[in-house]
């Protein structure tokens, strides 16, 4: 299935990269549920994937005040990125994504915009072989918002030297599009998991 892409001269594709580049959010849940196990955190499915592209560390925050946990935060987010790190090796690309980078890599700039840390997203590039397609990576810890705040769609235009309007976000989850649209970009939905698999 290819990507329905909007009609205009786009001069730079900014990807989100879990759910989006890489098949990664069923493995990033497994992770989760792991490592909050461990302080008896509840974190459900639903709103896992209703939070997606939160960086780490807010979502841990979020958890503690919903639940009324301590859970120290960069111990839980060390965890839980070790234990998806294990299990990259079961890694696998969006099919229709990983056929739009190849086909329009070389043709103007791409960059990855991500609530993921850079050694997580890296990883992920690398074991899909990617990584060198990207001349720019954006990842949490590098901007003072997350999703779905502009800042990390608009500091990558920035650093791109690209106006906002001509940058095309492909995104898997809602607050990265409402992100997107806050930078007065135009956006692609990639399908979940369960949606691509109802096919």
């Amino acid at each position: 299935m290819k990507l329905a892409i909007p009609n205009h001269p786009f001069k730079a594709y900014l990807f989100d990269c879990d759910g989006t580049i890489a098949d990664s959010m069923p493995l990033h849940f497994v992770a989760w549920s792991k490592a909050l196990r461990e302080w008896e955190c509840a974190f459900a499915e639903d709103q896992f994937y209703a939070w997606g592209g939160r960086p780490v560390d807010e979502i841990i925050r979020a958890l503690n005040e919903a639940q009324g946990l301590h859970m120290p935060v960069d111990e839980v987010m060390q965890r839980k990125e070790a234990l998806f790190i294990d299990m990259l090796p079961q890694l696998q690309g969006v099919p229709e994504v990983l056929e739009h980078i190849e086909h329009s890599y070389g043709k103007i700039p791409f960059a990855v915009v991500s609530g993921g840390p850079r050694h997580s997203v890296e990883a992920s590039l690398n074991t899909l072989g990617i990584r060198d397609r990207f001349e720019l990576l954006v990842c949490a810890g590098e901007y003072a918002k997350g999703k779905p705040h502009p800042e990390p769609f608009l500091k990558a235009a920035s650093l791109l030297n690209i106006a906002p309007e001509d940058c095309l976000v492909f995104e898997d989850a809602d607050p990265g599009i409402a992100a997107a649209e806050a930078a007065g970009m135009q956006w692609v939905k990639i399908d979940s998991p369960m949606v691509r698999a109802a096919r």
